[in-house]
């Protein structure tokens, strides 16, 4: 079985970073081959752009789309992308390790997203949803919030987070994968700040490393989350 690992964070001494280390070595323990796709530490190019395209299907307008399905059909994608294509194909379980930065993903990993589902490759009218091209493939969102879990809810001060994570859950299901329910590190504060004392913050480290542990020993029994399939949908 092969697993990949989308990390983004900055900072290669963040808890993010730590998390990334446990998933690696966890599922490495139990005979997985894990490659990770570090997006900061690789330089991964966030920003869709016209520079990306060497052969160009209308050199006078650029539509993102166009390009990115007139490249899959010459073979002509850039190497960043075709690298993370790549990778995915490969896979069977794919983390995405993550902080939640104004209540969405940071803007490097939606770039991630902008270009490496390649539309017409990856993706047409047809192939999407439950008809996907990742069918078969499970993914997982690993993430950090700096508020503690107490702020997170219908109506609590932080907000749900399971709203906060719906559009990309079903960004990852419009791809044909099957998503699992998150992996969720609440309280995570940057160097030298935290709600907490020192030796408790250290303590709810050490929680979420041993909880992420436990919970990747049993992924496959975990049931993904319930999307509307093709069926469900009239003409």
């Amino acid at each position: 079985m092969n697993a990949l690992i989308v990390y983004c964070h900055p900072e290669p001494k963040s808890f993010n970073a730590t998390l990334k280390d446990v998933a690696k070595t966890s599922l490495e323990n139990l005979g997985y081959s894990v490659t990770v796709s570090d997006l900061y530490g690789e330089k991964f190019d966030a920003i869709e752009q016209q520079s990306h395209y060497e052969t160009r299907a209308n050199s006078d307008f650029f539509a993102p789309l166009a390009e990115q399905r007139h490249a899959f059909s010459t073979t002509t994608l850039a190497k960043d992308v075709k690298r993370e294509v790549g990778r995915l194909q490969q896979a069977d379980l794919i983390i995405f390790q993550f902080p939640l930065w104004w209540h969405a993903q940071p803007a490097m990993l939606k770039g991630w997203f902008d270009r490496v589902f390649v539309s017409g490759g990856l993706y047409s009218s047809t192939m999407r949803y439950n008809h996907g091209f990742f069918k078969g493939k499970k993914a997982i969102c690993s993430v950090t919030t700096g508020a503690p879990a107490e702020m997170f809810g219908s109506g609590e001060r932080g907000g749900d987070i399971n709203v906060m994570l719906w559009a990309f859950h079903y960004s990852l299901y419009y791809m044909g994968f099957s998503v699992l329910p998150p992996f969720i590190a609440h309280g995570i504060q940057g160097h030298g700040y935290s709600y907490q004392s020192k030796e408790s913050f250290e303590k709810e480290l050490q929680k979420h490393k041993h909880n992420f542990t436990e919970r990747l020993a049993s992924w496959e029994q975990a049931s993904p989350l319930e999307f509307p399939g093709w069926d469900d949908w009239k003409d």
